[in-house]
Order: C-alpha cells, then structure tokens, then sequence
C-alpha cells in the first residue's frame, strides 16, 4: 500500500511539476521561460500581449510565427448558426508548458458564409457539432485576419490554487458546480476554468473585451435562475 501511494505520489508530481518549475519539460528551440501562460503584459489602454501576440490585433499570421504553422483552421459550427472560424493546434509549446491551443478569428457572420459557400467538407465532431474546412484558396485571406482569443488548455490537470499561486486572486470566482469553477480575471482579459472531472481551460481576450467571456455566464446563471 505505501509503495502503491508513493508511486501515485511520483506520477501526480510529473504531471504537475512542469506547469510550477521552470526548465523542467523544456522543449528544443523553445525558451522555456518566455511566452508562459501567466506572463500577461498590459498596455494600460485595455489591450494585453500573452504568447507574444496581441488579442484584437495581431492577425493569424503572426500567430503563425509566433506558435507555430502546424496548425488547422475551420469553421467549427452548431446547428442553424454560421459558426465560428477557428484555428487550432494539438500540441504547442509555451515555454515550458505544452497544451492544445483554439485561436478564435475576429471575422464577421458575412464573412464566415462566404468561406462555408466555398468550403470543401464538412465533419461531425459531435452529435450536433460540424468542422468545416475551407478551401485552399481561402486561406491566404483568413491569414490577415485578426484574432478575437485564444484559448489554451494545458496537458497537466490544474487545481484551483496552482492557478492562484501563478495568476493571483481572481476578480470573481464563479462556481457552475460542485467540480467546475471559472476564476475571472478582467483586468488580465482572462477566464481560467478549473475542472475536478475535466482538463483545464484558459481563455484570453484583450482586457477591454472582456463582457465576450463574461456575458455568457450571466446569461447562463440567469437561465439556471429561471428554471428551478
């Protein structure tokens, strides 16, 4: 029993261990203390850098240089909505955190119907959910789009005061559940949701823009209110 212990206690460090110590999971050609999730500069006129990159302005091709081209770009759409164009990576490095990474584009509904009437196929990701990829030709145009957020979740499972220790106390901390909880932080533009069940989820938009990631919890608790 104590060997079976201390080797759970050895694998929950080595998950946890590279989101808390730098230079442990450092990666070739990567400065593993630059680009890190918590590093947020602000430009004190309601806009922020985070990964190099500027939500609101810096366009997909700069995330290109900055992240990475290995990366797939959508519309990922539900039912009877034109949906939202996206673009995503199945493992980046952030200094020396690696995660999954969903760029969200600043595009408009206009915009994103004129790609889907050039798209070439559509896939069911879920019951409901389609992926759409675009035609080749569209590409080149999408990468001087900006981004509207971005959207980060970690390969290590997060608890609620490893993100404390590294971002601060939150402004609001909302409770959706028993194991779910959003730690909002508007003067950084960010929304870390911290799942008992799940894989953490880290989004960023430029701090004046951040009703984008709060109006859909109003609306929500206002809804949950409106049931019982």
């Amino acid at each position: 029993m104590k060997f079976a212990l201390s080797l759970i206690a050895l694998v929950l460090a080595a998950l946890v261990i590279p989101f808390l110590i730098p230079g442990v999971a450092k990666q070739e050609g990567v400065d593993p203390n630059s680009n890190l999730p918590w590093q947020i500069q602000l430009d004190g006129q309601g806009g922020s850098t985070v990964f190099g990159l500027r939500p609101g302005v810096s366009t997909l091709g700069e995330v290109r240089q900055k992240l990475g081209s290995e990366l797939d770009v959508a519309i990922i759409a539900e039912p009877n909505e034109a949906g939202a164009l996206e673009a995503y990576y199945a493992q980046v490095s952030l200094g020396f955190v690696l995660a999954r990474a969903i760029i969200t584009l600043e595009a408009t509904e206009q915009a994103v119907i004129a790609l889907r009437e050039r798209a070439l196929k559509a896939k069911h990701m879920e019951s409901t959910t389609r992926k759409i990829t675009l035609h080749p030709d569209d590409l080149l145009a999408v990468d001087a789009m900006p981004i509207r957020a971005i959207s980060v979740i970690p390969t290590v499972n997060l608890d609620e005061a490893t993100v404390v220790q590294r971002f601060g106390q939150p402004g609001e901390r909302l409770a959706v559940s028993d194991k779910r909880v959003h730690l909002l932080y508007p003067d950084k533009g960010l929304d870390v949701i911290v799942d008992a069940d799940g894989k953490e989820l880290l989004q960023y938009v430029a701090p004046r823009n951040f009703a984008w990631l709060r109006e859909p919890l109003t609306a929500a608790a206002v809804e949950k209110q409106a049931g019982r």
